[in-house]
């Protein structure tokens, strides 16, 4: 039985279980959000759309509905990885987007998740929220907040001047064989980092291997593309020689666009030049790909990241929140 909010907005407006519903119910509203991935971040979100019709239909996708005189106007979902959860969308219609109806969305499925004592930790970057930004979300006392920057680059102006790095490194195209190399390495380099804070994935090899297997396996960040994914090896006659010191990975999110998914730099050789040698070629690959613009997310109080994209060409084309609550 649906569950109504108190106190609702309008008598017209409750919140729905989405296991209670079909893929049909959320067509039109599916329909509009793919075109605002496309209009506003340049971003095929058909893939993703797909897969939640699918397990709309397996009345397997746990997450809320808001419902308006008879018509889903906002949902949100959420998915269970061991003791966490990952809030993984939250779109409401852009004809009655309100920051109210937002967060009427989130607070449902806070409140599920908080709740079970199996979660310990809950996870969202939710770039959809059309009021991100200062605004006050559903419990303020418990969840963490970090601002995020998505940032794009018009491949066809973009400055990739080539510069040698000061650290001798070996670039090679990305093979499934150092996967196990690259946990370690995206482990070492988050470290103490503010994003380690935002993904969890990232504090232990164990975490980075299934951060990997994800972005090489599923739609999220888009298809993955090998062709202009990278990794950096020590060179020169150091006891590091041969050791991976960085990794830059691309994938395609649309016809013509590319997106930079992950790059990070081993501590070793941070501020040397191997993370923008990486990332220009990275960009340079998918120039090649035919993609016009490339987009990446940052942290935005990661400021030498930013300063970095800004010095390429990448400018700030929206803000978001990602949020954290880790436990009582």
């Amino acid at each position: 039985m649906a569950a109504r909010l108190h106190p609702a907005p309008s008598q017209a407006e409750e919140i729905v279980d989405l296991r209670h519903l079909s893929a049909r119910h959320l067509d039109a509203l599916l329909a509009e959000e793919i075109r605002t991935w496309r209009t506003e971040l340049e971003w095929d979100f058909e893939k993703s759309a797909d897969l939640v019709r699918r397990f709309m239909d397996l009345r397997a996708l746990n997450g809320s509905a808001l419902m308006e005189g008879g018509e889903v106007t906002g949902y949100t979902y959420y998915v269970l990885e061991d003791n966490k959860a990952l809030i993984g969308d939250l779109y409401v219609r852009r004809a009655v987007c309100s920051a109210g109806r937002e967060n009427q969305l989130l607070e449902s499925v806070l409140s599920a998740v908080m709740s079970s004592p199996q979660i310990s930790r809950v996870e969202c970057q939710l770039m959809m929220m059309q009021t991100a930004g200062p605004r006050l979300l559903p419990r303020p006392n418990y969840l963490r907040t970090f601002e995020r920057n998505f940032m794009r680059i018009d491949l066809r102006q973009a400055r990739l001047e080539e510069r040698k790095p000061r650290r001798p490194v070996s670039l090679e195209r990305w093979s499934d064989l150092y996967q196990e190399a690259a946990a370690q390495l995206i482990a070492a380099s988050y470290k103490g980092h503010i994003d380690g804070e935002i993904n969890d994935q990232y504090r232990s090899a164990a975490g980075a291997r299934r951060f990997l297997y994800n972005i090489v396996q599923y739609p999220g960040c888009g298809v993955f593309h090998r062709a202009g994914s990278y990794a950096a090896f020590a060179a020169g006659d150091g006891p590091a020689t041969g050791s991976l010191c960085g990794i830059s990975l691309a994938s395609m999110v649309a016809a013509h666009c590319g997106h930079v998914t992950q790059i990070c730099v081993s501590p070793e050789v941070r501020g040397t030049g191997v993370g923008y040698e990486l990332l220009r070629q990275s960009l340079q690959s998918l120039h090649a790909a035919d993609c016009r613009s490339a987009s990446l997310t940052v942290t935005a109080a990661n400021r030498d990241a930013v300063g970095l994209y800004e010095r390429v060409g990448f400018q700030t084309v929206r803000r978001f929140s990602a949020c954290v609550w880790e436990g009582f």
